[in-house]
């Protein structure tokens, strides 16, 4: 067993609580503290006590075997060779493959490359080779203690076209979206930066995803952990710890189909809801998003015409795309060729440039439901929705003229302000002749009218309302001092019999 010089070893490893051994692979570098596990070779299948043996047969694979007599293969390599010389090397590479070599010509037979664990490391590959059937694919941890086969898994879907998927026992869990040319739709930090370098293969041969290092200094690792996230680490000498770069799946738009089909999430919508229906949609269910309940997604807006009726396209910006398990691709066309195409088809909803780079090539389509799209703050790809024409001529007007718009408005507000200075000052000298006209019993009345309103939206509203912002500068006055409770923008709304309720944010000023 050949191991190279400093970086990597292989190891008996016995966690703690499942108190039983693993042979792995792991890292322990000059500059880390504690070694690092990245690969594990029987991770189902450990060794009840310590008479675990690696080594090579008379066939020249590389088993590892138990017991006394260690007549019990645990785990094997299984390489068929037909050569007549069938000696073979174990070898322990810089980059942490575990090889084994045919001693004639140095051949690769076997690498744990080809049979990843829950870590992704550098050179390796994510992905499929359609001629071997060798399937790249992350499986977690059963725990932090239990290197086991765990519930989720990290792997390309070549359905349609491929994308990135996180599952958790085989259902969606996070979709990393499809590869735009320079990162994953649904990853927008995960480029080709100062630190990683990235290379898709999509051919006819092999569809995978590989991560380079552009400084070989430089130690990062993906790791899929047994809690269902997926984690991309960076050593940093300076504090001695793995730093976390990137996770996921983190906010609630995160997970796949949040708001259900034909919507969008946006987690940047403040105190609002992050559910909003795509254009020319509306929410099937209404009443379930008045509960900030978007499961339910959105269906095209009643009477809506986008058949042949001078239907057009509306762009949304800044988003993962959707679902394209069900969409069609061509690379060879350009944008505008896409946007024709799918004009003449009733059925197409919605289509996006497939390449990113050189301005946008290529052409996703898509025909039904628009699943799992929601928006990022500064980096995303640019989706067009199909919109009938009545739609469609609101938006382009509003698209059109921003400039008018903000010339006006700026006009409006000079002349407000200016009317405004002029009754202040008029109504200065009465108001302070006239400031004491609120006794203790009309302030008394005020602050009891408050309260039945609140009540009323306590008790006997048909939702239950909590306003959550409550302050003088929200009361409002009529000409009869009747108090009028105003700005309900934080408010939460519940259900008639919904007595408690968890919200993540704390709100109010």
């Amino acid at each position: 067993m050949k191991e190279a010089a400093g970086d990597w070893k292989y190891n008996k490893m016995a966690p703690a609580v499942a108190q039983h051994p693993w042979i792995d692979v792991l890292r322990k570098y000059n500059k880390v503290s504690e070694p690092t596990v990245f690969w594990v070779a029987n991770r189902d299948r450990p060794i009840n006590d310590t008479s675990g043996v690696l080594s090579i047969n008379s066939h020249g694979d590389l088993v590892l075997h138990c017991c006394n007599n260690g007549s019990s293969t645990i785990w094997s390599t299984n390489v068929s060779t037909t050569s007549s010389d069938n000696a073979t090397t174990a070898q322990l590479r810089d980059t942490g493959n575990l090889n084994l070599l045919q001693r004639l010509g140095n051949r690769v037979m076997w690498q744990s490359f080809d049979h990843p664990s829950d870590t992704l490391m550098p050179f390796m590959k994510l992905g499929q080779d359609p001629i071997t059937g060798m399937d790249w694919v992350l499986t977690s941890w059963r725990s932090e203690d239990d290197p086991g086969s765990g519930n989720f898994t990290f792997r390309i879907d070549f359905m349609g076209y491929p994308q990135l998927f996180l599952y958790k026992n085989g259902a969606p869990r996070w979709r990393g979206g499809p590869w735009t040319g320079l990162r994953w739709s649904g990853m927008p930090r995960m480029t080709n930066n100062y630190i990683v370098d990235i290379s898709f293969e999509n051919n006819q041969k092999e569809f995978s995803i590989l991560y380079g290092l552009r400084n070989t200094s430089t130690i990062s690792r993906m790791v899929v952990e047994s809690s269902g996230m997926i984690c991309r680490f960076i050593w940093h000498a300076g504090d001695g710890q793995w730093n976390e770069l990137w996770t996921a799946p983190v906010h609630e738009c995160d997970y796949y189909k949040a708001c259900g089909p034909n919507s969008n999430c946006n987690p940047y919508n403040a105190d609002q809801f992050i559910c909003t229906c795509l254009p020319g949609f509306e929410p099937q269910t209404p009443a379930d998003w008045l509960l900030r309940d978007g499961s339910g997604g959105c269906i095209r807006s009643l009477g809506a015409s986008t058949c042949q009726s001078g239907e057009g396209f509306v762009k949304v910006a800044l988003v993962k795309v959707p679902d394209t398990s069900r969409a069609y691709v061509n690379m060879s066309m350009s944008l505008k060729e896409c946007e024709r195409e799918c004009l003449k088809n009733c059925s197409c909803t919605a289509y996006a440039s497939a390449d990113e780079r050189q301005g946008g090539t290529g052409c996703l389509a898509w025909y039904g439901d628009l699943l799992d799209i929601r928006t990022f703050s500064n980096t995303g790809q640019e989706l067009y929705v199909r919109v009938d024409a009545a739609i469609l001529a609101r938006l382009t007007k509003k698209d059109r003229s921003p400039r008018k718009w903000l010339i006006g408005v700026t006009l409006l507000a000079s002349v407000i302000l200016a009317f405004l200075v002029v009754l202040f000052m008029m109504k200065k000298r009465h108001y302070e002749e006239k400031k004491s006209l609120l006794d203790w019993r009309k302030r008394f009345e005020i602050a009891m009218g408050i309260a039945r309103g609140i009540l009323y939206l306590h008790q006997d509203s048909r939702l239950r309302i909590i306003h959550r912002d409550l302050k003088a500068s929200n009361v409002l006055l009529d000409a009869s001092m009747n108090p009028k409770i105003s700005d309900f923008g934080m408010a939460r709304i519940c259900g008639g019999d919904q007595v408690e309720g968890n919200t993540r944010r704390v709100v109010g000023t």
